[in-house]
């Protein structure tokens, strides 16, 4: 129990910031890509090797290079794509390409056998994943800086599946690291709908599992307030990929109304807009002049973390 509500703190730096999140989005309106050009998130199960992901990871631990300047990369987490100082991270993932490389093949394991580790191995060895998800998120954002899409969804589908590979395991603890990793990675999909250029990942967001990621079998046993805890964070999950697929819905529908954002969200029509998938009602929706507002207000037993509002406008 007390092991548990540790690593719900720890959880929470890297899932969501203090107070209620909003985030400015610059959109451009965007066609649906052909068919030949579908994307996923996730690797279809023919992609997937019967290989054990968990000597894989080992792996990557041991391959991280010394000397890493953390304060370093997390700074250029901050910063937007295309102000990032292109020759200092390219340098940074070239040291990191052994370990970004065994992490690709490891995502890429239909299966992971998570050996039992004591409580202080565990605690350094999420610590490890917590950083593997920065280190991703930085390849993601350097590859949609130069405007490399397909290596970008790459890298974040590798972050997708190292998270489900974390859920999947009997510890609660590893699978709330899962769903962390999972929202952080959302973050980087901000990052990828703002390209002028980018191709929409409307489908490539509904084709995923929902719940993404689902801990009641690991939570079962848990007191009331854990199992809470342990559902706000799995939902919020779930609510902020139906938002970022919502909003891949308007981009789609800007590109056939002259760079226009819809006056509500059932004026689109060319693809089913994605409720919230919680409360199953639509999201919050409101347009005035040149800008939309997507909201999502707080659950029952939620906190004004658990507010995510997106202030929308376009740019042709």
């Amino acid at each position: 129990m007390k092991r548990t509500l540790i690593y719900l703190v720890i959880l929470l730096p890297i899932a969501v910031p203090a107070g209620a999140r909003t985030t400015e989005l610059t959109l451009h309106p965007a066609k649906s890509p052909k068919p030949e050009q579908k994307y996923q998130l996730l690797a279809k199960a023919e992609e997937q090797s019967n290989a054990d992901a968990a000597p894989l990871y080992e792996k990557a631990f041991q391959s991280l290079p010394s000397g890493l300047k953390m304060d370093e990369i997390n700074q250029w987490l901050k910063t937007p794509p295309d102000r990032l100082p292109e020759k200092q991270v390219q340098l940074t993932l070239e040291q990191l390409k052994p370990t970004l490389e065994l992490l690709e093949q490891a995502a890429k394991c239909k299966q992971c056998d998570w050996p039992y580790l004591d409580d202080d191995t565990l605690s350094q060895n999420l610590a490890n994943y917590r950083r593997f998800a920065f280190f991703l998120a930085l390849q993601a954002r350097f590859q949609i800086a130069r405007g490399q899409y397909d290596e970008a969804i790459s890298t974040m589908q590798t972050g997708f599946a190292m998270a489900r590979h974390l859920a999947d395991a009997p510890s609660l603890v590893r699978g709330l690291v899962g769903v962390g990793i999972a929202t952080y990675i959302c973050r980087q999909l901000e990052q990828f709908v703002q390209r002028p250029d980018a191709p929409v990942l409307y489908e490539a967001l509904r084709d995923l599992p929902q719940p993404f990621i689902d801990l009641n079998e690991q939570v079962e046993w848990e007191d009331p307030d854990i199992k809470e805890k342990v559902h706000l964070q799995m939902n919020r999950l779930d609510r902020y990929m139906a938002a970022l697929q919502c909003i891949e819905a308007i981009r789609l529908y800007t590109a056939l109304h002259n760079g226009k954002f819809p006056n509500q969200l059932s004026d689109i029509t060319q693809v089913p807009v994605p409720d919230d998938p919680v409360t199953h009602k639509a999201f919050v929706y409101t347009r005035s002049d040149e800008k939309a507002v997507l909201e999502m207000p707080a659950l029952k037993g939620a906190t004004d973390r658990d507010i995510m509002r997106y202030e929308l406008s376009l740019k042709e």
